[in-house]
């Protein structure tokens, strides 16, 4: 049976959700519509290959899905990373983890205002842009603080409504191509013909390093399948739904990615730079060139909502990683292990990435990206060595086949092709994510006495896990 507060009477997380709604929760977070925002920065960075660099981001983050079904079935914690190499590798290396995964789960809600921003300032220029900022961290503090069964029922429509508009996009596309015609004027062929080519995956200007390029800044695409790792301790028969959900929450999204750039890729063939004013802000641009203004309004009014749906579940995921970062006592318990007892949220750290989204009002798109994907790297690297150390080394599960392909083969594979990503990160995205985890570091030793002493840990209970 479940109950709403521990044996002393402290308000815990509900145990409410099932495998639609972690789903749902995951594919609002990844937002199918991102595809629009990032597009004309990655066909710049992978030479015009954006499908082929989603599909090797696919590969790479369908790989690490598999570790991180493995660890929560041994961590049902809502912890998340910090927590899976806490308990497989070291309490300290846990917390740097931890530390790093703040990076990203922080600066993911604020991303989702900084998108709305821009929308919203496209269709209203006299606005002050603080107005939206404001409001929209407001509502998305409002949303998650009324629970994470709430969050998934207030998704639920706006992630159908968001699937409909890309299927709608990706068919005008589709009969623009058909008649002859891209985004330059006529083509030579028409038909079937126009619309089959192996170009937008490989052609002779394909470069590896350009493609792998372009799949690390698409890694921040699919930043939201790990976040529910972070919803443990509020779903039902956690160890059945949660590995299944990441799995298929990354690859619906994945397939979503890939199909729609194909045909955006033949449209718009060629730089980037000849198409759009703002090669780092696409979606405006592009629903524009391809629907017109009225398709352009109506869409980007709906993209608000939509990127306040990846925002509310990306303030969900940070708030619970807070929170067990804070039950453990390697952040301050009194304010990040707190649990209302009305709503059994954690409200103080709902609020406190309210207050973070507030930065939207100074920082680019680009940037944030950028050291989004610093994190969502560190965080998979981990967790597929998590799989290795805790199932392979501990437990020593290598000795038939299946088990060494499970938790060995598999999750090497995976940290290899994180490890490839890792290899074409971008400098600033490097040099601030170092600059982060010197910060961590520092705050671990004072936390530690000089690493003298151990790093703080929560051992769950039986009705916790």
């Amino acid at each position: 049976m479940t109950t709403h507060h521990d044996s002393h009477g402290v308000a815990k997380l509900q145990k409410t959700l099932v495998l639609w709604q972690v789903i749902i929760i995951g594919l609002a977070y990844i937002q199918p519509m991102t595809l629009l925002d990032t597009f004309g920065m990655v066909s710049r960075d992978s030479l015009q290959h954006v499908p082929t660099s989603y599909m090797i981001a696919l590969i790479a983050v369908l790989l690490t899905s598999i570790s991180y079904g493995h660890m929560i079935r041994k961590h049902p914690s809502s912890g998340s990373a910090y927590t899976y190499v806490q308990k497989s590798i070291h309490p300290n290396a846990g917390f740097m983890v931890g530390w790093s995964s703040l990076l990203d789960y922080l600066l993911s809600p604020m991303v989702n205002i900084l998108l709305a921003n821009i929308y919203l300032t496209e269709l209203f220029p006299d606005v002050n842009h603080w107005v939206w900022i404001i409001g929209l961290s407001l509502l998305m503090v409002g949303v998650n603080l009324r629970g994470a069964r709430f969050v998934a029922n207030f998704n639920s429509l706006i992630v159908v409504v968001q699937l409909l508009v890309i299927g709608i996009f990706t068919y005008l596309i589709y009969t623009k191509l058909y008649a002859g015609q891209n985004a330059l004027g006529d083509i030579a062929e028409q038909g079937a013909d126009a619309l089959w080519s192996f170009n937008p995956f490989w052609s002779a200007s394909t470069e590896i390093g350009a493609l792998i390029t372009g799949a690390t800044i698409l890694c921040f695409s699919f930043t939201g399948f790990d976040s529910l790792s972070s919803l443990a301790e509020e779903t039902k028969d956690v160890k059945k739904t949660l590995p299944r959900a990441i799995f298929l929450t990354a690859l619906i999204s994945g397939l979503i990615f890939i199909a729609s750039t194909y045909f955006m890729q033949l449209y718009f063939p060629g730089n980037p730079a000849q198409y759009f004013e703002l090669v780092d802000e696409t979606q405006p641009e592009i629903l524009l060139l391809v629907g017109g203004a009225f398709f352009q309004s109506v869409v980007l009014a709906f993209a608000i909502v939509t990127v306040m749906a990846s925002g509310i579940s990306a303030h969900a995921g940070v708030s619970r990683l807070m929170y067990v970062m804070g039950r453990d006592g390697v952040l301050p318990k009194k304010f990040f292990g707190y649990i209302s007892p009305k709503n059994f949220t954690p409200a103080l750290n709902i609020w406190l990435a309210g207050v973070i989204c507030l930065t939207a009002g100074f920082l680019s798109l680009e940037f944030v990206v950028a050291l989004i994907s610093f994190g969502a790297l560190t965080a998979f690297s981990f967790v597929n060595l998590s799989v290795i150390c805790s199932y392979g080394f501990r437990d020593g599960r290598m000795k038939t086949p299946k088990d060494f392909l499970n938790f060995f083969v598999v999750p090497l594979l995976g940290f290899i092709s994180i490890g490839a990503l890792w290899l074409e990160v971008e400098d600033t995205s490097l040099k601030a994510g170092i600059a982060w985890a010197a910060v961590g570091i520092i705050y671990l030793a004072w936390l530690t006495k000089g690493f003298r002493k151990p790093t703080p840990q929560h051992h769950l209970s039986d009705d916790e896990s």
